[in-house]
């Protein structure tokens, strides 16, 4: 089915072409036909003037013969053989490209793996974002009977910040690492919230911009993310100098 596949997307891709090089050849061949008619033409007019005496028929004689050196000349120009030799090689070349794709394919490619259709992915994805979703309703109702000064609340909204992240829902993300922020401040966990913060509303705010000039202040020399932090700290002072 695959193969049936890739023949009709290359019959479809060449189909311009195709077209194109079909009109110019029947025009090569429509322009020989109308030459040799015409000089068919010409040898039925120098038989009639033979037969009512116009002509002698040494000129007769004469007459037929360059009529058919120009049927020769017409049919061996050195302008419809190149034509002729031109097309053969496009339509070669036409038919040549879908086996070079194939064989780049078989080549470079991996035509081993399994096909990998979008709706047992889309499939697969739901039902994870499913997964998360109950595993974050779990985490919020264990965190709403912690009291207050209990140390685990800090790491459960870690936890719960990451869950959010990797569904996407940023926004709540940002919220839950913020109170991981006020029970115990650190830089990247303060630069990850403030990444949160930007991705949620596509810009660095304001928040966020204070939020990332603290994490690089408190940020050891040595951190691998400090470049990244730096980034958004200048793409953020650009946006407020040019709202």
């Amino acid at each position: 089915m695959i193969w049936f596949s890739i023949g009709l997307l290359s019959l479809l891709a060449l189909a311009p072409a195709i077209f194109t090089l079909w009109k110019r050849t029947r025009a090569i061949r429509d322009e020989r036909s109308t030459a040799l008619a015409l000089h068919e033409a010409q040898l039925a007019e120098v038989d009639r003037d033979l037969a009512i005496g116009l002509i002698a028929p040494a000129e007769h004689d004469v007459a037929i013969l360059e009529i058919q050196r120009r049927i020769l000349s017409a049919d061996a120009a050195p302008s419809t053989a190149r034509a002729n030799s031109s097309a053969m090689l496009g339509w070669f070349g036409l038919a040549a490209t879908p086996a070079l794709a194939i064989g780049l394919y078989l080549t470079n490619g991996a035509p081993g793996l399994p096909a990998q259709p979008l709706g047992p992915r889309l499939a697969a994805q739901h039902m994870q974002n499913r997964k998360t979703d109950a595993l974050i309703a779990q985490l919020q109702q264990a965190m709403a009977t912690l009291p207050a000064d209990d140390p685990n609340r800090r790491q459960g909204y870690l936890l719960l910040g990451q869950l959010q992240a990797s569904s996407d829902h940023y926004a709540q993300a940002a919220e839950a690492w913020n109170q991981a922020l006020a029970l115990g401040f650190d830089p990247e966990l303060a630069a990850r919230t403030a990444e949160a913060m930007t991705r949620a509303n596509h810009h660095v705010t304001a928040q966020a911009l204070a939020l990332f000039r603290k994490a690089l202040d408190a940020a050891p020399k040595d951190a691998d993310w400090r470049p990244a932090v730096q980034g958004r700290i200048a793409q953020g002072e650009h946006d407020q100098e040019n709202p």
